[in-house]
């Protein structure tokens, strides 16, 4: 037996005619349009929230340790360090106890590493590699540790600083104008003919 046809029925759904009046038989419940563009009623006692911080502003530091944590840091830096040499010295009979950091250590050590990266190392006969980039921030260290410690150095201490700043500052010179004179001697229309003089030649 085949199963009755179900007449097929148009129901319309429009709220208005083609006038642009109402249609009595239109649904009364509002239209999506309408439910969506409803205004959000603000909520009591509702707290507000933090705005945005502007793009660009630096996040702030986190707060500094406290006097106690400063102590107990290097009370325990100081025993770690203590068992370091003596651990070293049980494993190297003999070696003499590593001499206590001073102001003209620090020096000493920017200053070679200084002359390292204005390739002052380099063995004899062999091209010097120069990282001049890394040598200006050496040297401009050291003239920072200059200004915040002035006035707080005896005239030994201050002696060695501006000796040391005077020294890389003209090897600093020195190796950027024989960089100068390479770069103009591989030029198009340089002397390509005559022999180029050894130099050095930077890493950055």
């Amino acid at each position: 037996m085949s199963e009755q046809k179900k007449p097929f029925v148009v129901t319309d759904r429009r709220r208005f005619n083609a006038e642009g009046e109402l249609r009595p038989d239109a649904d009364p419940s509002p239209a999506r349009g309408e439910r969506e563009s409803k205004p959000v009623e603000p909520v009591a006692n509702a707290e507000p929230k933090l705005a945005a911080q502007p793009e660009g502003d630096e996040p702030e530091a986190p707060p500094p340790p406290t006097a106690e944590q400063n102590d107990q840091a290097k009370r325990a830096y100081e025993v770690t360090a203590d068992r370091l040499d003596t651990a070293i010295r049980a494993a190297n009979p003999g070696m003499d106890h590593p001499p206590a950091m001073s102001f003209d250590q620090l020096v000493q050590s920017v200053y070679l590493t200084s002359i390292m990266q204005l390739g002052g190392t380099a063995p004899e006969g062999q091209q010097p590699q120069v990282d001049i980039l890394g040598a200006r921030q050496s040297i401009d260290m050291l003239q920072v540790l200059k200004e915040k410690t002035q006035g707080n150095l005896s005239p030994e201490e201050t002696r060695l600083l501006e000796s040391a700043l005077f020294e890389l500052r003209m090897a600093f010179l020195e190796i950027t104008q024989a960089l100068a004179r390479s770069a103009a001697t591989r030029a198009p229309g340089g002397d390509a003919g005559r022999p180029m003089p050894p130099g050095p030649s930077i890493v950055r």
